[in-house]
């Protein structure tokens, strides 16, 4: 399944990058296929490692900021891996143009 999450901690002021690079730190080594965007992050793997590290970033984050918003997209396709980058290479190859990632 393919996961994209942000977690954002209310009360951390305009910037939060400090904070986001604690998560992506453990994003990283987790082992995971990952793709980092502007937005949030997108890992690949199966329910229980990819909501089991979830959970790890958000309870991270939670000790910054008393209130922390975490928002999360499932995509759950039964039997496909290799989802991140084989998804955009199929609308590439319809378009006949390769997109900015």
């Amino acid at each position: 399944m393919l996961v994209e999450f942000s977690i954002v901690p209310i009360g951390a002021g305009s910037s939060v990058s400090d904070e986001v690079a604690e998560i992506l730190k453990l994003v990283a080594s987790s082992g995971l296929p990952y793709k980092v965007n502007p937005m949030g992050t997108v890992v690949e793997g199966s329910w229980g490692q990819v909501f089991g590290l979830i959970k790890k970033c958000h309870i991270i984050m939670s000790r910054h900021e008393e209130r922390v918003l975490t928002r999360i997209l499932i995509d759950d396709r039964k039997g496909r891996t290799g989802m991140i980058s084989s998804k955009v290479r199929s609308v590439e190859k319809k378009i006949g143009i390769t997109l900015k990632k």
